[in-house]
């Protein structure tokens, strides 16, 4: 699938939806023009890298050679000599400091949420003592091993646990609507709502709406099941942009704006200060799935299909296989004790066993320990006649379902119930992390494009567990395991996993 995002050379839409020179709306308040957070918040990070750098390298160095002046070592022919550890870890450190900013690590467009912040540091890192390494060898500088195999791991590991610190800190504060980006949505209603409501479901993104243009928009209005300002039709986006303050505008759809006005409203943003986001109106589509490739000139967005190789297929296996064998040696005594207590405290089974819808399409068992009474699938359809409090119109969810024993009930707060699927994932028809795996019933209502979900065994955990669980609508669950299973990656089944583990240890209502 390919997107033309060619420009048209003739402006003939000047005077029917004209644009304000950047030159004039420089007299706007210095307030919505910039930005200051952005600027503040990566001194902060600086200021804590370079904590970070001095503390590991500075420490190792007085690990490996204690406080003496130790020098590195130079070969007869190197013009280096007498170089102190002292001097070339001050070296290091700024040179690692360079990296981190030459990559973009503390970038706006990174931080906050995403692994890309991460990935920066550890790309710009590994490079960094690559380059020290060969410097090395061709001046014949002789480095400690020592020394540099302990301050680059390490050093990636507390930067990384520092910039987590930060994030924490940063999600606490864009959820009451500070250190976000103020965002004018311009689009067709529908494209705009929908991404409206993508942005007020998870503010750690740091995009925070503040109004919106719309065709045949009028002032005073908002947008449906929002309270969104409208402030105006498309061809409003500047005066929009002086009233609200924003300082990025989102096109959610250009169907309905003229050829030349996306062209019109980049040119009049201020460089570094105003930004401009597309929304394709393909989602969910990520990674190294999307290529821009300029042809004759025009800037060609690139979506390949999904592929899975039997590369991919093996590393998740062997990942799988390995994880779930060691979970079942290292959680054999906590496995041991609650079957002794569901086989005590309830009559029946401890396992229950169910048949659910896997890879391709096939229908294997899945095991769980069982967490309600005996007869739960006989009043199941009693219970579903009543008014519901969780769930959605395909997954049936009750909160204080009234089937769940009283061990069942601490079990599905821990997720613990779910444990014994680690040998679902052993003989290979689950995986650690996947779509979730769905009854044959709820198949029988899927649309033809759910069944893409089926291209990738289903999980114990996934997108679906992590983002919402029973609160997630049955269009957005489906969303998510889409995206999953287009877009997979073994890093996100790593943060996949990190959540989980997180949710488990502060506990809330887990899904079926």
């Amino acid at each position: 699938m390919t997107f033309d995002l060619r420009e048209s050379a003739t402006p003939s839409f000047d005077a029917e939806f004209p644009v304000t020179p950047r030159a004039e709306r420089i007299s706007q308040p210095a307030s919505s023009r910039h930005v200051p957070w952005r600027r503040r918040y990566r001194r902060n990070l600086a200021l804590t890298d370079l904590f970070s750098l001095t503390w590991v390298v500075y420490g190792t160095q007085l690990l490996w050679f204690g406080l003496g002046n130790a020098q590195v070592a130079a070969g007869r022919d190197s013009r280096i000599s007498d170089l102190s550890y002292w001097v070339f870890s001050a070296l290091l450190i700024l040179t690692w400091m360079w990296a981190l900013a030459f990559v973009d690590s503390r970038s706006d467009r990174v931080i906050g949420t995403g692994s890309q912040e991460y990935v920066r540091i550890a790309d710009a890192s590994f490079r960094l003592f690559g380059t020290v390494a060969i410097i090395a060898f061709l001046t014949q500088i002789d480095v400690a091993r020592g020394y540099l195999l302990i301050s680059l791991p390490l050093g990636i590991l507390v930067l990384i646990f520092t910039r987590w610190m930060w994030r924490r800190w940063l999600i606490v504060q864009r959820s009451t609507g500070k250190y976000s980006a103020n965002v004018l949505l311009v689009g067709s209603l529908a494209s705009v709502t929908q991404l409206a409501r993508e942005f007020a479901r998870t503010p750690s993104a740091g995009y925070r709406v503040v109004g919106a243009c719309v065709p045949n928009g009028k002032i005073a209005d908002v947008i449906p099941g929002t309270d969104i300002p409208v402030m105006g039709h498309v061809g409003d986006v500047t005066s929009a942009l002086d009233a609200t303050g924003a300082d990025t505008v989102a096109i959610t759809s250009a169907d309905d704006l003229p050829a030349d006005k996306v062209k019109q409203i980049s040119w009049s943003l201020e460089a570094g200060k105003q930004h401009l986001v597309l929304a394709p109106s393909i989602i969910d589509i990520a990674g190294p799935r999307l290529h821009t490739r300029p042809v004759a000139g025009l800037p060609l967005i690139h979506v390949e299909t999904p592929k899975f190789s039997r590369g991919q297929s093996f590393l998740k296996r062997s990942v799988d296989l390995v994880s779930a064998s060691i979970g079942v040696v290292l959680l054999s005594p906590l496995l041991l004790f609650l079957m002794i207590t569901v086989r005590l405290t309830s009559d029946g089974p401890i396992f229950f066993r169910q048949t659910r819808v896997g890879f391709r399409g096939r229908e294997f068992t899945m095991i769980k320990f069982r967490s309600m009474v005996v007869n739960a699938e006989e009043l199941l359809q009693e219970l579903a006649a009543q008014q519901r409090d969780a769930g959605n119109e395909v997954l049936f969810k009750m909160k204080n379902d009234p089937r769940v024993t009283r061990i069942g009930r601490i079990m599905r707060k821990f997720s613990l119930d779910e444990l014994p699927q680690l040998f679902n994932v052993i003989g290979g028809s689950m995986s650690l992390v996947g779509p979730r795996p769905p009854l044959p019933s709820e198949v029988a209502l899927y649309a033809d494009h759910v069944h893409r979900r089926f291209l990738a065994k289903p999980g114990i955990t996934g997108l679906w567990q992590v983002s919402g669980r029973s609160s997630l609508s049955w269009e957005e669950s489906v969303r998510l395991d889409l995206s999953y299973v287009e877009n997979w990656t073994l890093l996100g089944d790593f943060v996949i996993l990190g959540k989980t583990a997180r949710a488990a240890l502060a506990p809330g209502e887990t899904a079926a």
